[in-house]
């Protein structure tokens, strides 16, 4: 194909792009908003309007649309599951989509998007990286996995899905069902209320590691000291099972200078490699982008 097209399918905006698929260059960029409060039917409406708007702008038709959507879609049932957009749950979202444009249609969930599009166009391009794992820290923990340029869905449709891994059963409530997922422990809400534990105010996280930086609060040093602990521990498993060649970080709480720093430096004591660990840590490249950009690249061969 000369010309890529991809979906970023998001909880507030729908973000479309046409590139060229030899130089890469962006033909035409568009955004709407997802109105999701309006149902699967308007969503599915909007998504054509981005679609239209594109074409009127290229003057180009798409012979395939990669989509980028925030939960996974179910090998067995071929439906929708885990969505934040949840009147995208137990929807043939693939094939409603194939049925509106009558076009090949590929889905992967928006943490793998970000793995792919960093993978390929981001982070780790030109380096010799043959699997990259995507590490989503923000709001909720999520992750991607990448071989050869490739996503790793797995048999379920969860492979990457680290966040729901179960770090402290005795931890407190997730909203999958379980207790202590690392989601609980060290996504930016978990955080914050770790350091309100400690100190008995509440602040955002961007606050609290601006304290300690500035080495005027104990407590902030402490919340970042577990973030990195508890980073470590969990990644660890990862790589003992996974061993990827890089790690490529994403999400509000990736911004934390620590997390290159020294969980690579405190995984030496979890990993099964003598004390050495050679694993990339890498910081994102494209920013909001990458859900928009890993969607291209889902039917770029």
């Amino acid at each position: 194909m000369k010309h890529l097209w991809g979906i970023d399918l998001g909880g507030t905006k729908i973000e479309g792009i046409v590139i060229n698929a030899e130089t890469d260059e962006i033909l035409a960029r568009e955004r709407v908003p997802t109105e999701a409060s309006q149902g699967y039917d308007h969503i599915l409406s909007q998504i054509a309007k981005v679609i239209r708007i594109l074409s009127e702008k290229t003057g180009l038709s798409p012979e395939a649309i990669g989509f980028s959507t925030p939960g996974a879609l179910d090998p067995s049932g071929q439906t929708m599951k885990n969505c934040n957009t949840t009147a995208l749950n137990g929807r043939n979202l693939k094939k409603d989509l194939e049925d509106l444009f009558k076009i090949r249609i590929a889905l992967a969930n928006d943490a793998n998007c970000f793995a792919l599009a960093e993978a390929t166009e981001g982070a780790a391009k030109n380096l010799d990286t043959n699997v990259v794992f995507g590490v989503i820290l923000g709001t909720g923990v999520g992750g991607g996995v990448v071989v050869n340029g490739k996503v790793l869905n797995g048999r379920h449709g969860i492979g990457g899905e680290w966040g729901h891994n179960t770090f402290d059963p005795e931890g407190e409530p997730c909203y999958c069902g379980k207790r202590g997922c690392n989601e609980t422990v060290f996504a930016g809400p978990a955080l914050e209320r770790y350091y309100a534990k400690l100190s008995g105010q509440k602040l955002p996280l961007k606050e609290v590691y601006q304290r300690h930086k500035e080495k005027t609060d104990v407590h902030a040093t402490q919340t970042v000291e577990h973030l990195t602990e508890s980073v470590a521990k969990a990644i660890s498993y990862i790589i003992n099972v996974l061993d990827p060649d890089a790690l490529v970080f994403g999400g509000g709480v990736s911004h934390i200078e620590e997390l290159y720093t020294d969980v690579p430096e405190k995984l030496k004591a979890h990993i099964f490699n003598n004390g050495k660990v050679e694993t990339l840590f890498l910081k994102p490249k494209l920013g909001d982008s990458a859900g928009v950009f890993g969607a291209t690249e889902l039917v770029r061969n």
